[in-house]
């Protein structure tokens, strides 16, 4: 009897404890660990944990709103762009959040709390025992195991051992202002998620670049990852070797894109402003490194108003590395993107924003499923512990982690920032596929580029180089085909590129046969003529966001006139915490649908990308990919803002609203599709298509225009 009556009061215990006394509910709870993770038990009652708790920002709802205010053409606050103090005062949370959840941690016997610079944090120090019965939960200590990389066998990784809980609780009246809380429930394992793992690997970059000479650490990178296409050509210039071309001959720009076709094509003049606070923005990672020697040569043969020796700023961001003084060590990407846009910004400055250290741009994923963060923490300081859908500051197990002492290559400092001041246009050559990034992760980028186009800064991306798909990789998160679904058909749109608040940049071709006078056609070169992959522009329709209202009548035009013939879906992704994916197959359900029919649509313009003349490893080349075509028109925006800034205006900032409530400014360009998963694509048509969106540059008009707004 006495057994029985322990056994019961064992069991009204458990069940109080489940159950939650009070008004405690359940805030976040894990059904399981990676396998790299060893629960070794309780964590010791008096150790001293660093908590935090991410506080609901407010007005996020109204985030889109403020910056259509700012950015639509019809608007009168077009222009008026906000200071990183009022961006961070608009979506702090409420006065009544952090009042609440601090009478809830006073009333809890909690002191020293603190409240973070950018208003999203409360932090405070407690021990497991105080943790425990704060959240009405169980601390247990996880050990992990070190990890090994894929190509050296050397420990990245050292272990670790970290605190976590399966769930916690919190008193029902104060959930709504409770993001979630850190120690807690996230437990993401270095070994299964993160960078330095075979999961992650194969997310590969890929080169076409058979003529540059390479440096030891390219060849590792670029060989021991050879045919694993799964990632956009725009990463990495398709390159093959020719004659040079006479600089300013425009009759053979079907053969070669010179700067005088690119002018010609777009009718831009020869820069004479250069404002000091106007430098066009590039990024480049991944060992891409510019070098003065090609671009001396560049300058000589092609644009002799630029002096040698003329160069960018670099911004070198946690441990990154920009320059070489090797010809052999050059990058075809850094130097395509500046012998692009040197010629329309000159004599303009640019900056080349390059991240990370070479332990991290070693490694073959890069920037394909992270890098971004990296460039918006030294931008914006804030960023780096911003609190959006459920995370907050840099993925654990996703992005790069400093200190890195991985020697000789780490970088030992601390993450930067807030370092930089960001210049007004960056221009972007390096994604993903949107399906291969936590939902989470990306959404949460994605508000950052919101936040900074508040403040008047404009984000070109490349849309991509494998149509509607991606490049097949021999196993992984694309599949066999590069694209997605059970039967592997599905179309696999590219990131960030969905985020409705950057501008994407497909890619156009002359065409042999074709002059500078002649319309443009959406570029496709077949497998074989002359790379090695086919080459088409990137676009299709996000499975994460829905059609943004400034694209919703160019997108329901091109389906009420021009209707793909191929079966499609209408869903899109719930948002969920990391490391959860979209999961395509789920959205596609049983329709039979290839392609996502209510998605934000992709590339929003485009501009030339096949051919283009440059100067790279000591040898003149042919390159291309969406990857030119970006360069191009952020230097064009860029080359804009510097006439409104010599009149006293403002940077354009977020260009989508002006572009799609204006088509008229852009040569509307009607021929071609992008082929990929198996089909054509999409067609190139009249008006808005998701091969080259509304078209290309028409310098004259976009300028007018531009400078007729406030």
């Amino acid at each position: 009897m006495r057994l029985i009556l322990s056994l019961l009061a064992a069991a009204a215990v458990l069940v109080d404890c489940s159950a939650i006394p009070g008004s405690h509910v359940l805030h976040e709870k894990r059904d399981s660990h990676s396998a790299r993770w060893t629960d070794i038990g309780r964590a010791p009652s008096s150790k001293v944990l660093p908590m935090r708790i991410g506080l609901a920002q407010s007005n996020l709802d109204n985030a889109h709103e403020y910056l259509t205010d700012l950015s639509h053409p019809a608007s009168a606050n077009y222009g008026k762009h906000w200071t990183s103090e009022q961006v961070i005062d608009a979506f702090k949370p409420s006065h009544e959040a952090v009042e609440t959840v601090r009478e809830w941690l006073a009333d809890s016997g909690i002191r020293g709390v603190v409240q973070s610079e950018n208003k999203a944090w409360l932090a405070f120090h407690a021990t497991v025992k105080q943790a425990e019965s704060l959240l009405r939960t169980e601390y247990h200590e996880y050990e992990a195991s070190p990890v090994l990389t894929t190509s050296d066998d050397q420990d990245q990784y050292t272990g670790g051992v970290m605190p976590a809980c399966e769930q916690y609780h919190i008193p029902k009246h104060i959930q709504e202002h409770i993001d979630y809380i850190t120690p807690g429930v996230k437990l993401l394992a270095p070994g299964g998620e993160g960078p330095n793992t075979a999961k992650r690997s194969l997310a590969k970059r890929h080169s076409q670049s058979g003529s540059r000479a390479h440096s030891a650490a390219q060849q590792e990178k670029e060989l021991s990852h050879a045919g694993s296409l799964d990632r956009l050509r725009g990463h990495s210039p398709k390159t093959q070797s020719v004659a040079v071309n006479a600089a300013t001959n425009l009759s053979t720009c079907d053969v070669t894109i010179t700067p005088a076709c690119v002018a010609a094509l777009y009718q831009i003049p020869t820069g004479q402003l250069a404002h000091p606070n106007n430098s066009l923005g590039i990024f480049e990672a991944e060992l891409q490194f510019w070098d003065q020697a090609d671009l001396n040569s560049f300058f000589t043969n092609f644009t002799q108003n630029i002096a040698n020796d003329t160069h960018p700023v670099s911004r070198l961001i946690d441990g990154g590395v920009a320059e070489t003084n090797y010809t052999y060590e050059a990058g075809g990407e850094a130097l395509l993107d500046l012998e692009l846009a040197y010629p329309i910004v000159y004599p303009q400055t640019i900056t080349v924003w390059n991240v990370d250290d070479l332990n991290y741009q070693l490694l073959a994923n890069d920037t394909y499923t992270w890098g971004f963060n990296t460039l918006l923490d030294a931008i914006d300081g804030s960023y780096c512990n911003y609190t959006a859908y459920g995370e907050t500051g840099n993925a654990e197990g996703i992005d790069p982690t400093y200190p890195d002492l991985v020697a000789p290559l780490g970088y030992n400092g601390t993450l930067q920032c807030g370092v930089y001041k960001p210049t007004n246009v960056i221009s972007l050559s390096y994604g993903g596929q949107e399906a291969d990034v936590p939902i989470a992760y990306q959404k949460r980028q994605c508000n950052e580029y919101l936040k900074l186009g508040l403040q008047g800064i404009s984000f070109l991306f490349a849309s991509g180089d494998a149509g509607v798909g991606s490049y097949p990789a021999p196993a992984g998160i694309d599949g066999p085909t590069g694209c997605l679904g059970a039967k592997g058909d599905i179309f696999n749109p590219t990131w960030p590129n969905t985020c409705p608040y950057i501008t994407n940049v497909g890619a156009t071709k002359v065409y042999p046969g074709k002059t500078v006078y002649d319309p443009e056609s959406a570029v496709y070169d077949p497998a074989g003529h002359p790379y090695t992959q086919n080459f088409s522009s990137g676009g299709g329709f996000s499975n994460v966001y829905p059609i943004p209202d400034y694209q919703q009548s160019a997108v329901a035009t091109f389906f009420a006139d021009h209707n793909p013939s191929y079966p499609h879906y209408s869903a899109l992704a719930a948002n969920a915490s990391n490391p959860v994916h979209p999961n395509i197959t789920l959205l596609s359900g049983a329709t039979g649908g290839i392609y996502n029919r209510i998605g934000r649509g992709v590339p929003d313009v485009a501009a030339v990308g096949d051919n283009i003349a440059v100067y790279s490893g000591g040898v003149f080349k042919l390159n291309g990919g969406t990857s030119a075509s970006t360069p191009i028109f952020a230097a064009i925006i860029n080359r804009i803002n510097e006439e409104r800034l010599a009149v006293g205006k403002s940077t354009l900032g977020f260009l989508n609203p002006t572009l799609y409530a204006h088509p008229e400014i852009l040569n509307d360009i009607t021929n071609g599709t992008n082929p990929g998963c198996g089909t054509l694509g999409f067609s190139a048509v009249k008006g808005w298509d998701p091969v080259t969106g509304l078209g290309t540059p028409n310098y004259p008009k976009m300028l007018e225009l531009f400078m007729s707004l406030p």
